[in-house]
């Protein structure tokens, strides 16, 4: 390229040398192959594969070739592709003894969980747990195995207990317990078969069971999961026929479901019957009481049961109080609901922190900053340890809402007060105070970032680069990058690609240069990011011949570029006119296998309907529809721009009417083309329509003064 040193004449140098052959062949794959079985689809997880030692395959004539595979237990990588073959077989709990005899097995919880996760099958789980069981019982307490199980027979089920199935469990010699039962009922829940839950409860005498207080729970849980209220309250009828007494978990699964339904009368019908029978209400019946009251819009009501549960000594836990913070910004004005909430934070000071952090949380995402930063004071005042999450999300909030001295304030406050601030907020402030020309001051909150120890890594030093990178101070950000050299910090390819990425949109072509040798000094391969900024570089300052070059380049290091790359030069082209170039792009884009996006066409269409040639952008338009691209604003606004100009007034005036059902509701810049374009052909009262739609629409348009 002309002026720009051209990386295939550099591939000669020692540098580049090394990484053309060492760094290129590091990249070659060398994930070690499946073993080959027949017969046998493998569903095992890529990271866990065996390499490929030319292990024989499964013999299903002769058990034999199990002794041949006894490394497949016992090595740290599980080969499960074994286990699924064995788990497929009719014979399987045969063989999984004889491998555990033969102690060729280890079974922990671990690789227990491993095989679980790993069967594409949810029989195989299944089978495997069962015997799992049956060799270590101690299992059935693991309630992360059985989570896991019941999280395998979700995703890769439903596994219904058909007769096969059931009989195939006897001839294992093996039983379903009622442990098993439960996970299987779960599964049925989360998959939305509830009705069928409830079929099998009336069936679970063939399975050698009997009904129990345990098995209702979990039949009348996923009927009121599947919105089956009334076929729950049938279940929670017939449980005394079957001798079996509703407990604390019967009634608060049951309060659950009426609450969720909005019949919150019948919720304290319940409690007071749950009471009748022995069992006080708990925590959680007082939680989804306090939900149901919410949903309910009786807020009041919600409030005194805090009452009623310090009354009886139960301690609201973080659920009961996220749960009434909810529900009242669910079902109120934010700002009444702060009023409400501040009142009885003022009355309650022991809350647990969740209370403030909750509020502080809802006030944030209701953009309530003024609010936020008075409850913030309130919280670090009493002393509330207020998680990183809550934090970033309240001082964003702060950032966009207030003016930068009472943000600034705010965060000097919470600071000196020993509160951590994470480098997201400082940058995001940094960067508001550098765009507001408050250099000295963003320089006081960069240099405390660095006194904190905050940027310590290579992670958070792209992350100040890129900040300063985004509003344009590229010399600032050149700044970090020496001063991370300086302190020993290897920067990567991202950390390249930013600070290139910077300079190109300055159109700072030579030090774009600079910093690709200095990358490549430091053994690093340019990647697709690399290349398309590099490219953007050149376009930017008119060498279009180079940035094709370059393209050029890319594709022999391997590199293939991507539908950024093709647009940034398609766009190029277009501003330079050539749009005969741009279009053989276009087409070697789709021939190379590259979806176009919206912004590959509307280049060109901006272009043609600069030159009048309306027909020739309409044409692209159709083949742009053909690939299911919709068309965007700036699709719009070029032929609503070109119609007018025309004199085809009536045609831009359906097609810009037509924006909303074609699903591209106008912004400002398109409707104040459109008004500019119809004022100056003297279409006053149209115009004043328009005029009248934006402002329902909150867009702040001139307003029409009548010549």
């Amino acid at each position: 390229m002309r002026g720009f040193s051209s990386l295939a004449s550099r591939a000669s140098s020692p540098a580049f040398t090394n990484l053309s052959k060492q760094n290129r062949n590091s990249l070659i794959s060398n994930t070690p192959k499946p073993s080959n079985l027949d017969s046998v689809a493998s569903t095992s997880n890529p990271s866990n594969q065996q390499s490929s030692s030319g292990k024989p395959s499964l013999n299903w004539n002769s058990n034999t070739s199990i002794a041949a595979k006894k490394g497949n237990f016992r090595g740290s990588v599980i080969d499960q592709e074994y286990f699924t073959q064995i788990l497929a077989r009719k014979d399987w709990y045969l063989l999984l003894n004889h491998e555990y005899k033969a102690k060729r097995v280890t079974l922990n919880q671990q690789a227990v969980v491993s095989i679980l996760q790993n069967q594409e099958n949810p029989l195989h789980p299944f089978r495997f747990y069962i015997w799992v069981l049956n060799i270590c019982p101690s299992f059935a307490k693991n309630k992360s195995v059985r989570e896991v199980l019941g999280n395998a027979l979700y995703r890769k089920g439903p596994l219904l207990l058909s007769a096969e199935l059931v009989q195939d469990i006897r001839n294992s010699g093996y039983v379903i317990t009622v442990d098993l039962l439960c996970v299987l009922i779960g599964s049925w829940e989360r998959l939305g078969l509830g009705k069928y839950c409830a079929d099998i409860l009336e069936q679970v005498s063939y399975l050698g069971l009997a009904p129990s207080t345990r098995l209702y729970n979990a039949v009348i849980n996923a009927l009121i999961k599947c919105n089956s209220l009334d076929l729950a309250y049938l279940k929670f009828q017939q449980m005394q026929v079957d001798n079996c007494n509703p407990d604390r978990f019967t009634y608060n699964i049951l309060i659950h479901g009426v609450c969720k339904a909005g019949v919150v009368e019948e919720a304290l019908r319940l409690v007071k019957q749950m009471e009748g029978v022995g069992y006080s209400p708990n925590v959680f019946t007082y939680t989804i009481l306090v939900e149901g009251f919410c949903n309910a819009k009786r807020v009041d009501e919600a409030f005194e049961l805090f009452g009623v549960m310090k009354s009886k000594g139960i301690v609201p836990n973080e659920a009961t109080v996220r749960s009434l913070v909810n529900g009242v910004f669910r079902c109120m004005p934010p700002d009444k609901g702060f009023e409400l909430l501040s009142r009885w934070l003022e009355k309650e000071p022991a809350l647990p922190s969740v209370a403030c952090s909750s509020t502080l949380r809802c006030l944030s995402t209701n953009f309530l900053p003024r609010e936020a930063a008075q409850l913030l004071r309130i919280s670090i005042h009493r002393g509330y340890i207020l998680d990183n999450s809550t934090l970033n999300i309240v001082l964003t909030c702060l950032i966009k809402g207030l003016e930068l001295d009472d943000t600034c304030q705010m965060l000097d406050f919470i600071t000196v007060r020993g509160v951590k601030v994470s480098v997201d907020i400082y940058l995001a402030l940094t960067e508001s105070l550098y765009k507001a020309g408050r250099v000295e001051q963003g320089n006081n909150y960069l240099n405390q970032m660095f006194t904190d120890g905050l940027v310590s890594n290579t992670f958070f030093y792209n992350r100040v680069i890129d900040c300063f990178c985004k509003i344009k101070m590229v010399d600032k950000a050149s700044d970090a990058f020496k001063d991370m050299l300086q302190r020993g910090v290897t920067p990567n390819v991202v950390t390249f690609n930013t600070l290139i990425g910077g300079y190109s949109k300055v159109g700072e072509v030579n030090k774009v240069h600079e910093l690709l040798i200095i990358l490549l000094e430091h053994g690093l391969q340019p990647d697709i990011f690399t290349f398309s900024s590099m490219i953007d570089s050149l376009c930017r300052v008119n060498r279009i011949d180079d940035a094709l070059d370059c393209f050029t380049e890319m594709v022999e290091w391997g590199v293939a570029p991507n539908a950024v790359t093709y647009n940034i030069l398609i766009r190029a082209l277009c501003v330079l006119g050539d749009v005969g170039r741009a279009l053989k792009l276009l087409r070697k884009m789709q021939d190379d296998g590259i979806q176009a996006d919206v912004f590959s066409f509307n280049a060109l269409i901006q272009s043609f309907c600069r030159m009048n040639k309306i027909d020739e952008a309409q044409r692209l338009l159709v083949s742009m529809l053909t690939l299911d691209l919709n068309p965007d604003n700036h699709t719009y606004a070029a032929f609503i721009r070109a119609l007018c100009k025309s004199g085809r007034f009536d045609e831009a005036k359906n097609l810009f009417f037509s924006m909303e059902a074609n699903g591209c509701i106008p912004d400002v810049l398109t409707c104040k083309l459109y008004l500019d374009s119809i004022i100056q052909s003297g279409r006053t009262e149209e115009a004043q329509a328009v005029l009248r739609e934006c402002g329902k629409r909150g867009m702040l348009l001139e307003p029409i003064t009548s010549s």
